[in-house]
């Protein structure tokens, strides 16, 4: 596997991915199986499953690893080809969300429209820079701040903003000859409360 996670973008490829019985085989080939193996641990037809993995390797979901000789026959090898995918609001077309479109920018539609346009641009960029042989520069940060109160809040957001405001005003050169801007964004949401504790789960109500 080359990268960790891919944008898909693509309409067909994401439907090919979102395909019940294709999650199932996909999650079952972070490392290589063939599809009779696969048949076995699934219990499921082997032509199904034959049927759904050449599906995979149409959409670049798959790759074939290996090639064994069984007798006559000779057993392909699958994996999938990342480690785990992610898919673009590109994919709907004009159904997908844009943050021009959003008038609130204090809503949560803002937010994430912000958000997938970022994982959507990213996916573009990376597909570039890996095909130039390069790294794509980025980085990002997260942290978690319990607040005492709406108030609070409201003056980290503020104090925040003001911050903000201040680096960019030191580092951006419009001028910069060499210079290359660099999308920022910051957003901040309620951390969902753990489903698999439901003790922790209650401690943070």
């Amino acid at each position: 596997m080359t990268a960790t996670v891919e944008v898909i973008d693509e309409p067909a490829r994401a439907q090919s991915l979102l395909n019940p019985a294709r999650l199932e085989l996909l999650e079952h080939l972070e490392e290589p199986a063939s599809a009779a193996a696969l048949a076995r641990r699934l219990e499921l037809p082997r032509q199904r499953v034959n049927y759904h993995l050449r599906e995979l390797e149409t959409h670049r979901l798959v790759e074939c690893v290996e090639e064994r000789r069984r007798g006559n026959a000779v057993e392909r090898i699958y994996r999938r080809t990342v480690a785990a995918f992610a898919i673009s609001t590109t994919a709907l077309g004009a159904l997908g969300t844009n943050p021009a479109a959003i008038r609130d920018q204090f809503s949560s539609d803002y937010q994430i429209a912000l958000a997938s346009r970022a994982v959507s641009e990213l996916g573009v960029l990376r597909a570039g820079a890996d095909a130039a042989g390069q790294r794509l520069a980025t980085f990002a940060l997260e942290a978690d701040v319990r607040f005492s109160s709406p108030e609070a809040r409201h003056e980290f957001a503020n104090e925040l903003a003001d911050q903000v405001a201040r680096l960019v005003a030191k580092y951006h050169d419009e001028q910069a000859p060499e210079g290359r801007t660099t999308r920022l964004y910051v957003g901040a949401y309620p951390r969902p409360k753990p489903r698999t504790d439901s003790r922790e789960a209650e401690s943070e109500g």
